[in-house]
């Protein structure tokens, strides 16, 4: 990479980089140190192929989206999951904006690897169906679909959320 090419780079990690972040964080299920690891390994594969980018932004994206999916695939063989809060010691906020959080989080993480990211690039990233089902390499029909049942799903399982969008 030349000296300006390098320089352009390193004004897009600068300027997009916590945005990268907030998304890493969305995809891995709010485990911040996966999500820099995540941003990072992506990051360094735009690294050699900078010069070659037209879009830098979309092509961070789609490759943070299909790193994860990756690691969402091999997820199985782990034995352990790594959780912020031990479930046998939970401990209580006075803040309700943190207990939902926490609650969108938790139900996040009980949906498929599939249904979070179809969810994450639809309403997270406000990208219309059509550019979901390009990204995620399936139909609209799918995305259509995936979205609705992933979020009857959420609703089943965070009963705080529809609570809260009832009370001001």
């Amino acid at each position: 990479m030349d000296a300006e090419g390098e320089r352009r780079f390193r004004d897009f990690v600068a300027a997009r980089g916590p945005a990268l972040m907030a998304l890493g964080y969305l995809l891995t299920g709010g485990d911040q140190h996966t999500a820099e690891d995540l941003v990072q390994i992506c990051l360094a594969k735009v690294a050699t192929r900078w010069a070659r980018i037209d879009d830098p932004e979309a092509y961070v994206r789609k490759a943070m989206y299909h790193q994860q999916i990756s690691a969402w695939r091999l997820a199985w063989r782990r034995r352990e999951t790594a959780m912020a809060v031990p479930p046998d010691r939970p401990m209580a906020d006075p803040s309700g904006a943190v207990d939902l959080r926490l609650a969108l989080r938790q139900a996040l993480t009980r949906l498929t690897a599939r249904q979070r990211a179809i969810l994450v690039l639809r309403y997270y990233e406000d990208l219309p169906e059509d550019e979901v089902a390009r990204i995620m390499g399936c139909s609209v029909g799918t995305v259509r679909s995936t979205a609705h049942r992933s979020l009857a799903r959420l609703r089943a399982l965070a009963t705080e959320l529809r609570l809260a969008e009832v009370t001001p």
